[in-house]
């Protein structure tokens, strides 16, 4: 069943306007009856404002008067509230991460300049001007703006700005950056891989097993 847009505030108002009982009010707003005691006891946490149902379209008085006629009878809603779906727009950006932006912004410039102001406003969730005065050092608190890995920063994800910069690589013609910072760890590990290969290969029948690091059997290891 539909509940009220806002089921406090809504039961606040049918408890201070209505003689409707606590059971009618707690069915129509999807409470617990010790809840509208609470409200009516002034004992909620905090104080409600009542939003009135009949203005809301939500309830008709007509409806009020057959509850309060009834005490066993269950109000039934006019209309459930509309939905509120997001539009297309800008990231939505936690409140806690919004400082963050101009640093990933900063960082995108920086290594990344032939990604659009559109682009990054996109991938950050920001404005374009914003953008140009952190392009153009005019932004107000250029001072302390340091560029930071968006990744890092949790603006985005590695995927997102890998696609959104191989994305505008190709638009202005140059070859897409590649991720290199890992290469040296993974040529060491292959050589060393391959080192504890040959020496399982070497090992005296019945040896114990080689271990990658970590206590981990070597996979590649034979067993007879």
């Amino acid at each position: 069943m539909s509940q009220p847009l806002m089921p406090h505030a809504t039961a606040s108002w049918l408890v201070d306007n209505s003689a409707l009982s606590f059971e009618q009010i707690a069915a129509f707003c999807g409470l617990h009856i010790l809840e509208i005691q609470a409200i009516a006891d002034d004992m909620a946490a905090t104080k409600l404002t009542g939003r009135d149902p009949i203005r809301a379209g939500e309830l008709s008085q007509a409806e009020i008067d057959k509850g309060q006629a009834d005490p066993a009878y269950r109000l039934v809603m006019l209309k459930g509230p509309e939905q509120v779906r997001r539009t297309k727009g800008p990231r939505y950006t936690p409140v806690s991460k919004r400082q963050d932006k101009p640093d990933g912004i900063s960082w995108i410039i920086r290594n990344h300049p032939e990604v659009s102001d559109g682009q990054i406003g996109k991938l950050i969730g920001t404005t374009r001007d914003t953008i140009s005065k952190i392009r153009d050092r005019s932004h107000w608190n250029i001072a302390n703006i340091t560029p930071k890995d968006p990744v890092t920063l949790g603006l985005c994800s590695q995927r997102e700005l890998d696609a959104l910069v191989a994305k505008a690589a190709k638009a202005a013609g140059i070859e897409a950056p590649t991720d290199t910072r890992l290469d040296g760890d993974r040529s060491a590990l292959i050589e060393e891989l391959r080192a504890q290969r040959e020496a399982a290969a070497n090992a005296p029948e019945g040896a114990a097993p080689n271990l990658l690091p970590g206590g981990m059997v070597d996979p590649f290891k034979r067993r007879d």
